[in-house]
């Protein structure tokens, strides 16, 4: 097995080739945040981002994207950001994980959303997590029908909400990829908003993370690209989803509706729509990402695993990072597994939020 370290944007187009043709090899490859794409966006606009490329009798056969970070601390491509984290390789491929830490420079390798059946990395793994997706089915375009053979304990609440909704403000409509520009600025707005109003970080007030969707909107190829999903009342978005899709599978990303029409319950609406209508488009899967949230159990058809944990070799900054990041990520693990504990930590971080909001005014554009 030979190694090679590249920049993201030092790739061949054999290389590219390689990628894509190691996605199509595996399901569990299918996610656009394991595209080449998906990298090279993020290389686009963050410093330290490499692919260690594994070749192996005279072919490309793995492909490991990541960043670099000072002191030989490396974490996941867009670690933060990416739902679905991986060493993309044709298969039966396998390599040494302290090889391939040497060859890239690294005392460490973080990751958060590892798929499962990277044996080679798997006695790094600190902890599994649920990750629920929904396999949508084809329909005829019946809306209304998907949802009540589809989700009969939603569809009588929804559907009359819809209808509400209609009377009070126009039309319900739904666009599935959006292409408006303006439309993406208000979702994030929207998002911004309600992360300082949850208590949240605020990823849109970091300008690399605005360029980076902004960047992934106008994307449109096979493996990566940006859809803009978008309820309408009338003429006014309602609610927005942003997400990567590939060839099969939606990725749920950012979802953020307007908070003055919170009773119609558009972000469920959005859901829903956005399901019926990636199956309509080729979809077979909307990803909802790792996370307990009460409407991911209402909509899951089922649940995949992922991990997170450090790949380390012997060397004082790895366990340095190791000592630095590994409590604080098991608190917030345990903290997040617990309901009792769960509930009195989103109250607190909310109040938190509006406690900042309020004295910050109101948000700019």
């Amino acid at each position: 097995m030979e190694i090679t370290v590249h920049g993201t944007g030092e790739l061949t187009p054999g290389q590219l080739r390689s990628w894509h043709e190691a996605m199509d090899g595996s399901p569990e490859f299918a996610n656009p945040f394991l595209a080449p794409e998906f990298a090279l966006a993020v290389g686009r606009h963050r410093g330290g981002a490499r692919v260690a490329v594994l070749r192996e009798g005279g072919r490309d056969v793995g492909f490991l994207p990541y960043e670099r970070r000072p002191f030989g601390v490396g974490r996941a491509i867009g670690l933060g950001l990416s739902d679905c984290q991986a060493l993309v390789h044709r298969p039966g491929v396998t390599w040494d994980s302290g090889e391939l830490l040497r060859t890239c420079g690294l005392s460490s390798f973080e990751f958060d959303h590892l798929v499962a059946g990277q044996r080679p990395f798997a006695p790094y793994v600190t902890g599994t997590f649920a990750s629920p997706v929904i396999d949508v089915r084809p329909g005829d375009g019946d809306y209304a029908a998907w949802l009540r053979g589809t989700y009969p304990r939603q569809a009588k609440t929804t559907l009359k909400k819809e209808r509400r909704l209609g009377r009070d403000v126009g039309e319900v409509r739904f666009v599935f990829d959006e292409r408006d520009p303006e439309v993406l600025r208000t979702l994030m707005r929207w998002k911004s908003a309600q992360y300082r109003r949850t208590g949240r970080m605020d990823r849109f007030a970091r300008p690399w993370i605005v360029a980076l969707v902004e960047e992934l909107f106008r994307l449109r190829a096979q493996h990566c690209a940006g859809v803009l999903s978008v309820l309408y009342a009338g003429d006014r978005p309602v609610a927005a989803h942003f997400g990567p899709r590939s060839g099969t599978v939606l990725a749920a990303w950012f979802t953020a509706y307007d908070p003055g029409l919170h009773r119609y319950s558009p972000g469920l609406m959005m859901h829903l729509r956005t399901a019926e209508a990636a199956a309509r488009h080729g979809v077979g899967t909307v990803d909802l990402g790792r996370g307990d949230k009460e409407y991911k159990d209402w909509l899951k058809t089922r649940e995949l695993r992922v991990g997170e944990g450090f790949l380390t070799r012997p060397h004082p900054v790895a366990l340095a990072h190791r000592l630095w990041r590994g409590p604080a990520r098991g608190l917030r693990n345990t903290v997040l597994a617990h309901p009792r504990l769960r509930e009195p930590a989103d109250r607190l971080l909310r109040t938190a939020g509006a406690l900042r909001t309020r004295g910050q005014g109101p948000a700019g554009p």
